[in-house]
């Protein structure tokens, strides 16, 4: 098998094998080797953007994953394979037979999350939701695409300008903020920093020489501090690391496009970073008080994420100093462990524990944040900004008065707290205690704060707190319960009307109802429903307006029907079924063959309907409906003007009818209106649903026998629940 090969070739395999026997602590060499050659295979022949064969970009990819993030056999494997589902003929079943469910596993996992990070708009949603279901079941798979992303952005520029830009700003938006959620802080600077280097590489180009210019400068005065620092701990008997730590790039393009700074106005552009080696966390704090009895401490900068972790595992202490010539310079102080954790994250794991489970428990709380997130979800929208706000935010700490903490995302308010612990607690919220002091609902709270909530049995959310709430949780909980405070309005609303309705005898539109109530700001039938049951409007003089309304419009030609395109459906309902004329003519009028007729435009009849026909004074037939309001007095009637007609079908024959309907729009409402249509034996021609404002308007055309098998099906749709209104078209 090794001569099939060429020599560079088997000079990458070896490569991988000595990092892997270098950075791992157990691993098979058979199947790293028999991955590589599947690899080979793959890829033979493809060249990259670059030129050079596609095969080393997974060899580049393994070797990230070993000298980055090092994890285990099975992961080098995978690492090689990642594009071969995908770009290949080999399928999972070829992976699994010859390298393991595990490798083919993790491949699948890749393969499905490739090419769905292409941005972050909704339309992506459900991609973002299977990324994160396959990173739940193995945190590997996310791992690798890092280490994929990574060597992608090394290699940028053998691609076209458009093309760098999209991945630059997909990395900086998705990748590196990811990579952070999951504690890996090396690669999170590198794949910021690049990406940077492309979005804006004028701006990049002079930030890196200004940081140049100065770096001998600064180095010189960093080492002044850190040679004395390192001897007095060493004095005290610890083992330390001690470095100067510089901030990147794209942090000091942010501190200055966020705090409108100069470059030069920035005095924190290097730190100090010291690393102990102990198991003892107390050390930490030890270290930091010898160090500053000699460099004067600003309390203001001390946070402490050893007693309480960052969400993504990370733990340091973290404090700044006055040096001489009064710079403010940053101190990190931690363990190695710590430190390692600090770099790797959740890839650490693998260098401290001989076996990782993919169920550890460990990894469990890296993942918690993406199982809650999928958990919690009602909808693609609501997965989609939970997804944002849990990449961007930072943390703080927040205590209930027995002393238990809840983490929340910077400028996090009393409301959100109150959802962290329970939804009927956030529900119930009217009042909060903050360190003992009643606060505004929408005050902003701070690491530290003890919070007190004051509930009522009687309070319901209110829609004003989506203005200033941050967490994920409190939107979807405070929208969840209004739009079920909404929904019983609705229905209350809607009874009440029927009510009134009943005694009247009339069959009255939602058409009807919002010509009405629009004077009043009302635009739906939904908001008027609420409105009746708040008790906004009076729904007696509602009626009332309607009566006299129709008194004066009466004899109108124009129906409403038309608003909803009749006129089309009327045009279509004279022809056959098969779209065609049926006879020469499609009314038979008694008596008078081959006479001129037309349709009444108030009445518009089409087949199924009863009709009736009036010879106007020209000799041209009209022809209405017989319950048409402009032919049923009794002496026109009786009239030699009028003649009997008939529609020119067979008595068997199918009409098309139309139908509108008008409901709430809600999930699943579709579905049971076509659910009774099918169950109901009849052939469908059309369905359109048009939804605004919480309502839809639905227009279905059928074929039905007669008129009354139209009026049974009427009668089941009207059932549905959220269905406001039934009526034929036209009618």
């Amino acid at each position: 098998m090794l001569a099939q090969i060429e020599k560079a070739q088997y000079e990458k395999m070896h490569e991988i094998l000595r990092l892997a026997r270098k950075n791992l602590k157990t691993f098979d060499e058979s199947l790293i080797q028999r991955a590589f050659f599947m690899c080979y295979r793959a890829h033979e022949g493809e060249k990259r953007a670059s030129g050079e064969p596609f095969f080393y970009h997974p060899v580049e990819v393994a070797k990230i994953l070993l000298t980055e993030l090092p994890l285990d056999g099975v992961s080098i494997a995978a690492a090689l394979l990642h594009d071969v589902i995908e770009d290949s003929e080999y399928t999972y079943e070829d992976l699994a037979a010859e390298l393991g469910g595990e490798v083919a596993d993790i491949v699948e996992g890749l393969t499905k999350i490739s090419g769905i990070m292409i941005n972050r708009e909704i339309t992506q949603a459900e991609g973002f939701r299977k990324m994160l279901l396959s990173v739940v079941k193995d945190v590997r798979v996310i791992l690798i695409k890092f280490c994929d992303r990574l060597h992608n952005m090394r290699t940028l520029d053998a691609l076209p300008e458009h093309r760098r830009l999209k991945i630059a700003l997909e990395t900086r938006d998705i990748y590196a903020p990811l990579a952070h959620r999951f504690g890996l802080g090396k690669m999170k600077i590198e794949l910021e920093n690049l990406a940077f280097k492309y979005i804006d590489p004028d701006m990049f180009e002079k930030i890196q020489q200004k940081v140049r210019l100065s770096r001998g400068e600064r180095i010189a005065y960093l080492d002044k501090m850190i040679v004395p620092i390192k001897k007095d701990l060493e004095k005290q008997g610890f083992k330390v690391e001690v470095e100067g730590r510089a901030k990147h790039l794209f942090s000091i393009y942010n501190k200055m496009r966020y705090k409108n700074k100069r470059f030069e106005d920035i005095h924190d552009l290097y730190g100090i970073r010291i690393v102990i080696d102990t198991e003892r966390i107390s050390d930490c704090f030890a270290a930091y008080g010898y160090i500053t009895q000699k460099y004067p401490p600003l309390p203001q900068h001390f946070k402490d994420y050893i007693s309480i972790p960052k969400h993504n595992g990370y733990q340091s202490l973290h404090s700044a100093i006055l040096g001489s010539k009064g710079r403010v310079v940053e101190v990190q102080i931690r363990t190695s462990r710590m430190h390692e954790f600090a770099e790797f994250g959740v890839a650490a794991h693998w260098r401290y524990k001989e076996k990782v489970s993919k169920d550890d428990a460990t990894i469990d709380t890296f993942l918690k944040w993406a199982r809650d997130l999928i958990k919690d979800a009602d909808s693609a929208a609501s997965f989609m900004e939970g997804f944002k706000l849990n990449l961007y935010h930072d943390e703080i700490y927040i205590f209930t008065p027995k002393g238990d903490m809840k983490a929340l995302p910077a400028g996090a308010t009393p409301i959100d707290f109150a959802y962290s612990i329970h939804t009927e607690i956030g529900n119930g919220c009217i009042g909060a205690k903050v360190n003992g002091k009643i606060v505004r609902l929408n005050s902003e709270l701070r690491s530290g704060d003890r919070v007190e909530i004051i509930t009522s049995k009687n309070q319901k959310p209110k829609a004003d707190w989506l203005k200033f709430v941050v967490t994920h949780r409190a939107r979807m909980k405070i929208r969840s319960a209004i739009n079920e405070e909404r929904r019983r309005q609705i229905e209350k609303g809607r009874n009440m009307w029927e009510k009134m309705l009943s005694g009247t005898k009339k069959l009255l539109t939602e058409n009807d109802i919002i010509k009405q109530v629009r004077k009043y700001g009302i635009k739906t039938p939904a908001d008027f429903f609420s409105a009746l049951a708040n008790q906004q409007i009076d729904g007696e003089k509602v009626i009332k307006s309607l009566a006299d309304q129709e008194q004066q419009s009466f004899t109108t030609e124009k129906s409403e029907s038309e608003e909803y395109g009749y006129d089309a459906f009327a045009e279509e309902a004279r022809k056959g079924k098969e779209g065609e004329r049926v006879g020469k003519d499609e009314v038979v009028i008694e008596g008078l063959p081959n006479i001129a007729y037309s349709y009444a435009k108030c009445c518009k009849p089409v087949p199924g309907d009863d009709i009736i026909g009036f010879v106007t004074k020209e000799g041209l037939v009209k022809i209405h409906r017989k319950n048409c309001v402009n032919v049923s007095n009794e002496s026109l009637l009786k009239s030699e003007r009028v003649v009997s007609v008939s529609w020119n079908r067979k008595v068997e024959t199918e009409f098309l009818a139309g139908v509108k309907v008008v409901g709430e729009d809600r999930i699943g409402i579709t579905n049971q209106i076509t659910g009774v249509l099918s169950k109901s034996d009849i052939n469908i021609r059309s369905i359109s649903l048009h939804a605004k404002d919480g309502m839809f308007i639905g227009t279905v055309m059928i074929y039905v026998r007669n008129i009354s098998r139209l009026q049974a099906l009427m009668d089941k749709i009207r059932k549905v629940q959220g269905v406001f209104s039934v009526e034929r078209l036209g009618n």
